[in-house]
């Protein structure tokens, strides 16, 4: 028997949850499955929402929410691992409806199991999570597009999130011009550090102009706000460019014209990372620790432990979250 801290959430009434530490235990490993002792997680706005109680992200509780883990493998039923492999293990189902990161030790597939680059320590590997994760994605699929540093700017909206400013981060050290949008004013010097070259308000991006087309602007979009702000992008994307949407903090619908698909030729390109094929996360993984890792890396988190885990949860969920929050299990 394997016993363990975890945040857990309880349904303790219909539709009342509440969030506490509390001891857990691990008494068997299925087939193919493996047991981490988890050193790092990190926070993401959907854990934010399994820990409050939302039923369209974790459909059981008592629940451990934690998308994200990293650490140490114990005991693997395949082999396919061996024990002290470092390890990071996100999306698939994990913090879902598997037990999360949010844990001192999870049970997991041995196929949803990345192998940590030899170039990243597991914090590190945590200050990207999801997030990094997701905003390499936009990446690959800008690249995909033919979208380079010399096709023109970059637009990044939500850009103090964790997303946003991994994409900040990454997009402007890969030689990307990158114009970042916020709301909160106070945070310009730290997106400016992560090395966006302009930041522009969340009202200039979000225009309500009725005109199909607006001048164009941007060849690539990593739009983390959806609703009206991705109305008014897509107007304003230039010829062939791609705008990657990922998020609905200013609505879940949007509408636009054909014109900005036939007329300029744009993409839009819809990003999840739960269910990606493993060779792409390797691929990816593999460059977040390489070529893509962006000098100021590490000015983007904080570290907290379990006790201090819920005041976190409650900052996101008030859309006050800067960065990354990273969640140290040991």
């Amino acid at each position: 028997m394997k016993e363990f801290q975890a945040l857990v959430t309880e349904e303790y009434e219909p539709n009342k949850y509440r969030r506490s530490v509390q001891s857990g235990n691990i008494d068997s490993i299925p087939d193919k499955h493996a047991l981490i002792k988890v050193e790092y997680s990190s926070l993401n706005y959907k854990d934010a929402l399994s820990a409050r109680g939302h039923k369209g992200i974790s459909r059981f509780y008592p629940h451990t929410p934690g998308i994200d883990a990293a650490g140490i493998v114990e005991i693997s039923g395949d082999g396919s691992y061996k024990s002290g492999d470092k390890v990071i293990v996100t999306g698939y189902d994990l913090g879902m409806n598997t037990n999360g990161g949010f844990g001192q030790y999870i049970v997991v597939p041995t196929d949803w199991i990345v192998p940590l680059p030899a170039d990243m320590t597991l914090q590190e590997s945590m200050i990207y999570g999801t997030a990094g994760f997701t905003a390499a994605i936009c990446i690959h699929e800008m690249i995909k597009h033919d979208i380079n540093p010399e096709t023109g700017k970059i637009l990044v909206t939500g850009a103090t999130g964790g997303v946003g400013s991994m994409a900040v981060g990454i997009l402007s050290h890969l030689g990307y011009e990158v114009s970042a949008s916020t709301g909160k004013s106070e945070f310009h010097d730290y997106l400016y550090s992560l090395g966006a070259k302009e930041i522009i308000s969340r009202e200039e991006v979000s225009e309500s102009s009725s005109k199909p087309l607006l001048n164009g602007k941007w060849s690539g979009v990593v739009d983390n706000v959806g609703g009206n702000t991705l109305s008014s992008v897509i107007k304003s994307v230039i010829p062939h460019g791609c705008v990657c949407i990922l998020g609905n903090v200013d609505g879940d619908t949007f509408s636009s014209t054909v014109y900005p698909f036939i007329l300029r030729g744009i993409t839009l390109t819809g990003i999840d990372s739960a269910s990606r094929s493993m060779s792409l996360r390797l691929d990816l993984w593999n460059k977040l620790a390489g070529e893509w890792k962006f000098p100021n890396l590490h000015n983007t988190f904080k570290e907290v432990g379990l006790s201090e885990l819920s005041d976190e949860i409650d900052i996101i969920l008030r859309g006050g979250q800067v960065g990354r929050v990273v969640v140290k299990l040991w």
